[in-house]
């Protein structure tokens, strides 16, 4: 009987395995923004991430007001505003922007690393890590977001002073 479900077990898996290698997967998914390095005509944020490209944030942050006019309740709209907030220095505004995202969508990927990031330039490791361990659980096998976040904590860490760390 033991040896019954034992290979009932092993084909399971082996039928689930199969599965999921024969279909596609979307490895972004719908809870982070597409790449920058899509086609401006795929949609409305084009114009937008073209200026983040040229990291020309004003523009960026003009076009992405008015996406977020359009659309108010769109995460990934408020996630690149507070990419391009963040990344004219203007740390309050990316925070309001990333936590309305994260209120919209709890598991956008990119958010989570995002403000994990905008907490180490704040000096907040603890919440860097907060959102580290959030995108942990949103990875089960890891994801790009979460590598990134854990190389900019670690990063952070390794210029701290021993008693700081």
């Amino acid at each position: 009987m033991e040896r019954h479900a034992a290979t009932a077990c092993r084909l399971a898996t082996a039928v689930t395995l199969a599965l999921l290698l024969a279909s596609p997967l979307d490895v972004r998914g719908a809870d982070s923004a597409p790449p920058f390095s899509s086609s401006p005509a795929d949609d409305a944020l084009g114009p937008a991430r073209k200026a983040i490209e040229a990291r020309d944030w004003a523009r960026a942050i003009t076009l992405l007001e008015a996406q977020k006019t359009a659309r108010p309740n769109d995460a990934d709209v408020h996630n690149l505003l507070g990419f391009a907030e963040r990344q004219r220095g203007n740390l309050d505004a990316a925070f309001v922007h990333y936590e309305r995202a994260l209120q919209l969508n709890p598991k956008h990927r990119g958010a989570h690393e995002y403000v994990g990031e905008t907490w180490l330039l704040a000096g907040n490791l603890a919440k860097a890590k907060e959102h580290l361990a959030a995108l942990d659980k949103l990875c089960p096998f890891s994801c790009e977001e979460y590598r990134d976040l854990k190389r900019s904590i670690a990063a952070y860490t390794k210029k701290q002073p021993p008693a700081a760390r």
